[in-house]
Order: structure tokens, then sequence, then C-alpha cells
């Protein structure tokens, strides 16, 4: 064990560690694949949600409409988007991901259920079991987290 490793001492502290390791092991993920937290997840919402316009991406991705064009100009320079433009409107355009940008983002979801998978590697199935029966009486009382 590494001598100048802290051992935590509360049980909100265990939570920031796991946190950081399922964190961790997408930001890994991600960088692997030569790309920033911003476009990962917008590449991701566009395979989701094919066509969407610049509007719904600046929104569901809480930042200005500038900032999305800008990050769109470095994946569409990657050809990992496209955007084209709706018949009878040369100013409105939808956006959507190719399928070189849907294969560099696919395998997101299994990769952080491995990572689920190595954090709780430790724990029998019965231990797994109690934990998340501890886990969900705990955030039953707490908000929901939304998703966008």
């Amino acid at each position: 064990m590494d001598a100048n490793r802290r051992t935590p001492t509360s049980s909100v502290e265990l939570f920031r560690w796991i946190g950081w390791a399922q964190m961790k092991a997408g930001e890994d993920w991600i960088r692997e694949r030569e790309l920033s937290h911003a476009q990962s997840f917008v590449l991701g919402y566009l395979v989701q949600n094919p066509g969407a316009i610049q509007r719904d991406i600046a929104e569901v991705s809480r930042t200005s409409a500038a900032s999305v064009s800008s990050l769109l100009q470095g994946l569409e320079r990657r050809g990992l988007i496209e955007r084209r433009t709706e018949s009878g409107n040369e100013r409105s355009k939808r956006v959507f991901a190719t399928p070189a940008g849907a294969e560099l983002i696919s395998g997101f979801e299994t990769a952080m259920i491995d990572a689920g998978e190595t954090i709780l590697a430790p724990l029998d199935p019965a231990e797994r079991a109690t934990l998340y029966a501890l886990l969900t009486k705990i955030t039953q009382e707490l908000p929901q987290p939304t998703r966008s």
C-alpha cells in the first residue's frame, strides 16, 4: 500500500473517491479517442437525437451558441458530424453524427459498465445486494438528477 495514501474518514469521502474513479475511467476513454468531454457529450447526443439544431445542442449542453458553433466546427473538420441545410430555409441547419462519429463514440456505455464492475469487484454478490439496498435507501430522499 502507498505510504502517502490517506484513508478516507467518512462515507462521503468514500463516495467522492468512487465517483472520482468512475469519472477518471470516462475521461480516459474519451481522451483515448482524442475528444474533449464536450465533444463526446455532443456526439453522444447527436447519435441519440439525429438532426438536432444548434440551439437545442446549446441548451442541452448548457453552453452558448457561439461555443457550440466552435465545438461543431472542430467535430466537422474531423469528419465526425455533418450539418445539413433544411430545404426552404438556408439559415437553419440540422446536425448529424456521421458513421465515423457514431462509431467513435460507440462503446462508452459498455466502458462505464466495465468501470463499475471494476469498482465493485471486491464485493461478493451478497455484499453488492446490501450495498445496492443501502444506496437505494439513501437516494430515495435526494432530488433526482435531470437527464438532458
